[in-house]
């Protein structure tokens, strides 16, 4: 995607109506952020950068098509996510150490998420070329792979690798960190492993103010 077709994309509606909230087990449920939040500022930030750092850095490119981010308070590694590779293996975060990682939850039945997966899948091919960034889409869909394999297959979505969790054990994971109110979530880890932001809802992620955020992100 040229810059000038970037520049067209239009604004993806942030607010909360733009979260599905929805039934992950055929019942309906709401999922809210945690109550105790609060917790994560007790986690072990390792060699993450303090949180103050991170918002100075980060604080001039959260806008426009990515105004939805929230820098991490306090930045860490978030340990325990697992899901399979492209190859049905399991795989976890520390498989892209190394790499700016975009890791993006989401489902076949989430519209903005299907919506937002082209987006993601030109990141990977355009940004993500060089091989410092790994764009970690992972459908958590439930049942076998049909659906989120015809949907990549139907809508051209053959850059970004195929990242599958059929348990929902990363999206209660995050759930619990408070980072997962619905779908489409993502979160952003630099090189050394540490979520440095996250957001619920769609972004325009081949946006040139996607781009702008992901370089500030790769000097952390």
């Amino acid at each position: 995607m040229t810059d000038e077709n970037r520049k067209k994309l239009p604004v993806f509606k942030l607010a909360a109506a733009a979260i599905v909230l929805g039934a992950l087990v055929g019942t309906a449920a709401v999922y809210m952020k945690n109550s105790g939040s609060g917790n994560a500022q007790q986690v072990a930030t390792g060699d993450c950068e303090s949180t103050e750092t991170i918002a100075t850095a980060l604080k001039p490119v959260i806008h426009g098509q990515v105004a939805a981010l929230i820098p991490a308070n306090p930045p860490r590694p978030i340990d325990g996510l697992a899901f399979n590779g492209p190859d049905g293996k399991p795989m976890s975060l520390a498989d892209f150490k190394g790499k700016t990682v975009v890791l993006n939850l989401w489902a076949t039945w989430c519209f903005p998420c299907r919506a937002e997966m082209p987006e993601l899948d030109a990141l990977q091919k355009g940004k993500g070329a060089d091989g410092k960034l790994e764009v970690a889409a992972i459908n958590i869909d439930t049942g076998d792979d049909s659906k989120p394999k015809a949907f990549r297959t139907e809508n051209g979505i053959n850059t970004v690798a195929f990242y599958r969790d059929n348990t929902l054990g990363t999206f209660n994971k995050l759930k619990k960190e408070g980072l997962a109110v619905g779908l489409p979530a993502t979160l952003v880890f630099n090189s050394k492993g540490c979520l440095v932001a996250s957001m619920n809802g769609p972004a325009a992620w081949n946006s040139d103010d996607a781009h702008a955020f992901l370089d500030a992100v790769e000097k952390l």
